[in-house]
């Protein structure tokens, strides 16, 4: 089975590269914006038709959040049109396509973990770029798989976690949200999730909607406080208020997932993020084992 597989050289793709490097069963293909200009749609169709997969991965996509207040048409480009083509695709080569899109689709005025029907009504105009992948999908492809996540952490590029580190190195007290209530995802744990999908793509015939993300609920604050006392690092951190720390682009306030459906349909068992914070740790050389 060959599995193509893009972004690469995102965390979600340099954990699926990872992991599997231990999987002999499947052929699979890894790109990025240096294989193929992804804002160019013939060249990304170019590509699939080239390669023929039997399942593609899309974990590629425009992720600046707050840019894409900025740059609304690129972000509705690579998030949107992008991923259409891709769904379009599917439909014409018979391939099943996995798109991984994010808990911003929703308006964080929940009270209650999201299940996958709830209403959109994003906020931002990166929320609104991914709704449009996803609706894109529901239009125009017959078998696919989209899996919403939620704030991404890994040992490789930008990131929250990484981000604390630096930063706790460089200053004794860290401002922090308290009020942005959450799950943290780890790359790892979210590429063995698709990996399972692909696993068992032979029981998906139509679109099915997944969540995911690690155990539990906190926030940032809670995340943050979190880093520096399993990494024994004495930096203060100190609680404040979204309204503290402007951004561009609207948080949810909160935007939980319920995964009820991906554990029942996959028998799946998802970790919790303590846990898996503590494998990031290790993999970062922060603690030991």
């Amino acid at each position: 089975m060959k599995i193509l597989v893009t972004g690469k050289n995102g965390q979600l793709g340099t954990a699926l590269q990872t992991i599997s490097k231990n999987k002999n069963d499947f052929d699979y293909i890894f790109i990025d914006k240096e294989d193929v200009n992804l804002s160019n749609l013939e060249a990304v169709a170019e590509v699939i038709r080239k390669i023929q997969p039997d399942i593609l991965v899309n974990c590629a996509g425009y992720t600046a959040v707050d840019q894409a207040e900025d740059e609304p048409e690129l972000a509705e480009l690579l998030n949107g049109e992008v991923v259409g083509l891709m769904a379009a695709l599917s439909m014409e080569l018979n391939f099943l396509f996995i798109h991984i899109s994010t808990d911003y689709v929703f308006d964080g005025k929940a009270h209650q973990p999201y299940e996958e029907d709830n209403i959109f009504n994003a906020p931002s105009k990166y929320g609104k770029s991914k709704i449009s992948g996803e609706e894109n999908i529901l239009i125009e492809a017959a078998r696919a798989v989209i899996i919403r996540t939620s704030w991404l952490y890994s040992p490789w590029g930008k990131n929250f976690v990484k981000t604390m580190l630096k930063l706790s190195k460089q200053k004794n007290e860290l401002g922090v949200v308290y009020d942005q209530i959450g799950t943290p995802t780890y790359a790892i744990d979210l590429a063995n999730a698709i990996m399972t999908v692909i696993e068992n793509s032979h029981k998906i015939k139509d679109i099915s909607i997944y969540h995911y993300s690690n155990e539990g609920a906190i926030s940032w604050y809670d995340f943050a406080k979190a880093i520096m006392e399993i990494a024994k690092i004495d930096c203060h951190i100190k609680p404040i208020q979204t309204h503290e720390f402007p951004t561009k682009a609207p948080r949810p306030f909160y935007s939980v997932l319920n995964k009820s459906r991906i554990k029942e349909d996959f028998n799946m068992k998802i970790p919790y993020w303590k846990d898996s914070l503590k494998k990031n740790l290790i993999a970062l050389g922060e603690i030991s084992e």
